[in-house]
């Protein structure tokens, strides 16, 4: 799990800059023209997404790679943003060899992610809401709508985001019911008598957006 917490270290700086609510429109005689979110580009090779699976008698976690995406940024904010991964580039990391093989061969099948016809999923956000800090430093509620396996669902969840010199960054873990996306296996909600085979509904995705403007420096 190491690897996916080295690009906090470029998040860090972003996440710990102050951010505000956007400032009303001070009195004018004439009407301001609000500005035009500019697109941030995703920076895949610094975004990480690591997912958490867990069943009656243990879990399983892995990672999966962002394709491709953009945040919309407005001012000093991010106001929404759209992010594309990567659903073949999917592994484990709990397990090795035979075993590793087989539970990844089995999560991108139909049981699960049906991976061959469903290569990507997506998540679109359509709101930002500022939020007082909690416990977990996070500073916004963000809402969207994830497609995962053609089921599309809309998604609220707390992250920590934040923009400073050219770079946008968003960092927090949300909770997902896969039996909303039709992955229904071993289920409870749909087995009842499977006992200690079953496999909670909910997973989660932790995540850590790295996104740039243009001009700014690739690293």
């Amino acid at each position: 799990m190491q690897k996916l917490f080295l690009p906090l270290l470029l998040a860090t700086a972003v996440l710990a800059a102050p951010t505000h609510a956007a400032p009303g429109a001070a009195p004018s005689a004439t009407v301001a023209r609000k500005p035009t979110p500019e697109p941030y580009v995703l920076q895949p090779q610094l975004s990480t997404l690591g997912w958490l699976a867990k069943k009656v008698t243990g879990q399983h976690n892995g990672t999966i790679q962002f394709q491709s995406g953009q945040v919309l940024v407005k001012g000093s904010q991010i106001v929404g943003g759209t992010f594309v991964v990567d659903m073949a580039s999917l592994k484990d990391e709990d397990l090795s060899g035979g075993m590793n093989e087989k539970l990844v061969g089995h999560l991108k099948s139909d049981d699960f992610f049906g991976v061959e016809k469903n290569p990507t999923a997506t998540f679109v956000i359509t709101q930002v809401k500022a939020l007082k800090g909690d416990a977990s430093g996070n500073n916004a509620t963000i809402t969207g709508n994830l497609t995962i396996k053609g089921k599309t669902n809309p998604l609220t969840f707390p992250a920590q985001v934040g923009v400073k010199n050219g770079v946008a960054a968003a960092s927090g873990t949300a909770t997902i019911d896969r039996t909303k996306y039709d992955i229904r296996y071993r289920s409870k909600s749909f087995f009842e008598s499977i006992g200690d085979k079953a496999i909670d509904d909910n997973f989660t995705l932790t995540f850590n957006v790295i996104a740039k403007a243009d001009g700014v420096a690739q690293r």
